[in-house]
């Protein structure tokens, strides 16, 4: 199987402002992601994951290496692959509904067509009612759905989440976690999501990249072989369970 997603031999560093030297974040990193994978990338904070994501993403080019989206090397992938960062990144002055559609205008799609595709999916992403409230008159997990829409709108074959939940309660980020999977399924999309939740990463993923502080040019990698789709139950099974201890003893060394 040809990967969507191909990284070969990725380095980046940067200058330390205080010291005038230079950092290195990810040193010479290869990895791939199939066509329609679930795939999670963990680790310890400040060991690349979120430069990786930029990088892929577009916003940072690496210093080396070389970056092959659908078999082709791409560097110019901005607007390419769809970026869902931590916060959601809605506009206060901007209703539901006009926020979700932002991405398209950016495209220069007609508006009104704009907001009939939104409008259609309103109710898949539990926003039906709530197209003309304002960001900050609707809950966390319910901002989350709306950038989510967005995202989606846009209509990338490739996701890239940057631990879009981490500031949401337990119960409504367990909801959400259901959801994601069902829209996955839904929308048949290839989805890198990053998080520093082992349980989150297991539950969610066909397979989880582990990065390591100390080990700057390796990506160890686990297979989650669990059954779709999932109930929440399965965190307590003793499969899940194998598959937590053996990916501790990587981001605690």
């Amino acid at each position: 199987m040809n990967p969507i997603i191909d990284i070969k031999s990725l380095s980046k560093s940067y200058v330390d402002e205080s010291s005038n030297e230079n950092t290195l974040i990810l040193d010479n990193i290869d990895f791939q992601i199939n066509d329609g994978e679930f795939v999670s990338l963990i680790g310890p904070s400040g060991c690349g994951k979120s430069t990786l994501l930029n990088i892929i993403s577009g916003l940072n080019n690496p210093d080396n290496g070389e970056i092959i989206i659908s078999g082709i090397e791409s560097k110019d992938r901005l607007g390419k692959l769809s970026y869902m960062q931590q916060k959601d990144l809605l506009l206060p002055w901007k209703t539901i509904l006009d926020n979700s559609i932002l991405g398209l205008e950016l495209q220069n799609e007609n508006k009104t067509i704009s907001e009939t595709k939104a409008i259609k999916l309103l109710d898949t992403f539990g926003l039906s009612g709530y197209e003309n409230y304002y960001p900050d008159q609707i809950s966390g997990g319910m901002r989350q759905r709306a950038s989510f829409l967005r995202t989606i709108l846009t209509n990338n074959k490739i996701l890239l989440l940057d631990e879009p939940f981490s500031a949401l309660d337990s119960i409504t980020r367990s909801q959400m976690q259901k959801w994601l999977l069902q829209l996955w399924e839904q929308f048949n999309k290839t989805i890198l999501l990053v998080t520093h939740d082992i349980d989150e990463a297991i539950f969610l993923s066909d397979r989880i990249y582990v990065m390591q502080n100390n080990n700057l040019n390796s990506i160890q990698i686990i297979n989650v072989d669990l059954p779709r789709p999932r109930p929440q139950e399965i965190v307590l099974d003793n499969s899940f369970i194998t598959i937590k201890k053996e990916i501790l003893p990587l981001i605690q060394n």
